[in-house]
């Protein structure tokens, strides 16, 4: 467990997949994370997954997949009561997070501006799909909304099957990293100036701001990025090819890598041929040599080429599905799946940040909260007696 974090206080009030997310990795890195939720409602995640009576206990595996380490207290933010415990958490807290739409805090009174008065050492942290002002800054947005408006979707597929949505929730989880880098960069420059900040987290700019190749080639040399399907764009052989089992990525992008390549499929003659010895001329040539490089690969699994590549120097890996992934032994040798168990012994496997540290890696050091299970805690540790929390409780404030 990563102690980096260590007495850092986040208040997560965010649903579904981007601030959860950033939070998560916050968590890991041993903050501890109070997520605020809606009374008997709670994130929104609680009720999505593949397992429908998850879904009904409101543990849904969207959920469970990033609120591991957190705690979780109910609160009905739009009554005054409400605000004033918030206020109070406010006081004791180093960092907010927030993805409801541009606006709804400041509705609520709770904006950068109210809080910073309550705690001026508070790194407030916005996530919306396109920010805090301009034209699109009221609309809601959800991933594949974000997917289609950045370009995403224009270079994915091919020219037969493109656009395409990429197979999982790619803007809102840059957005989550994003907006956790944010935060750590700010609690770093709070440490020297005794103040916090206000962050404002575009899912839209953060996806424009990863696409650096395709978004160059156009800023810079007046290229529109298309689609190429499962072929990189900067060089050939380069992409993934059909072999006797399956689909093999091979990147040869250098022309040395491109000579052992060919030397070890047993096309020598490639090496002389006018069509394919030259980078540029290969680019040219792309769709030829890739059918002359799949006729070769098919005499063999894919296994096969994968493991001779690699001995070689050739970059290489065979095409996994997502059980195969995660069973993999490179995942197994670096601890990359963590088991969590909860009071009742249940048991369900998270993954960790895609990192690890010398001083302890990061990971959850527990079981994802049950809707308001630290409700209580939190309560009295603030100040509240067993029967003012009672009553909050009858009045639904929690």
């Amino acid at each position: 467990m990563s102690e980096v974090l260590s007495g850092i206080r986040v208040l997560d009030l965010t649903n579904v997949l981007a601030g959860p997310y950033a939070c998560y990795l916050l968590a890991q890195l041993g903050a501890e994370v109070i997520k605020v939720e809606r009374p008997k409602v709670g994130d929104l995640a609680r009720q999505l997954g593949a397992d429908a009576t998850l879904n009904q206990q409101q543990m849904g595996t969207s959920f469970l997949a990033q609120n591991a380490g957190k705690q979780s207290l109910t609160l009905d933010l739009k009554h005054p009561q409400g605000k004033e415990i918030f206020l109070k958490l406010v006081a004791s807290a180093d960092v907010l997070v927030e993805n409801f739409r541009a606006g709804v805090m400041d509705r609520l009174g709770l904006s950068y501006a109210a809080l910073s008065e309550v705690n001026p050492k508070l790194v407030y942290c916005s996530i919306s799909g396109f920010g805090q002002d301009g034209p699109m800054a009221p609309l809601q947005a959800y991933d594949q909304i974000v997917q289609g408006l950045s370009g995403v979707m224009s270079v994915t597929g091919d020219q037969e099957t493109g656009p395409l949505r990429v197979g999982y929730p790619v803007c809102d989880t840059i957005g989550g990293l994003n907006a956790a880098f944010a935060i750590s960069s700010a609690l770093v420059k709070r440490s020297s100036t005794g103040r916090g900040d206000f962050i404002d987290v575009s899912m839209l700019e953060s996806t424009l701001g990863t696409m650096g190749w395709v978004v160059s080639n156009w800023l810079i040399s007046g290229v529109q990025p298309t689609r190429l399907g499962n072929q990189n764009m900067t060089a050939v052989p380069s992409g993934a090819f059909r072999t006797q089992t399956s689909l093999l990525n091979i990147a040869a992008n250098q022309q040395a890598q491109f000579e052992r390549l060919a030397q070890l499929v047993g096309r020598e003659d490639w090496l002389t041929d006018p069509r394919f010895k030259a980078r540029e001329t290969r680019k040219q040539n792309r769709l030829l040599l890739n059918e002359e490089l799949e006729a070769a690969l098919s005499t063999q699994t894919a296994e096969y080429w994968a493991e001779l590549l690699n001995q070689h120097d050739v970059p290489a890996g065979v095409v996994q599905d997502i059980p195969t992934a995660l069973a993999h032994p490179q995942m197994q040798e670096r601890e990359f799946i963590k088991t969590l168990k909860n009071q009742e012994g249940k048991k369900i496997k998270v993954v960790r940040a895609g990192f690890r540290l010398h001083s302890g890696d990061p990971a959850p050091d527990c079981y994802p909260p049950l809707l308001g299970e630290h409700t209580h805690a939190l309560l009295g540790e603030l100040g509240y007696s067993s029967d003012a929390i009672e009553q909050l409780a009858q009045d639904s404030i929690i």
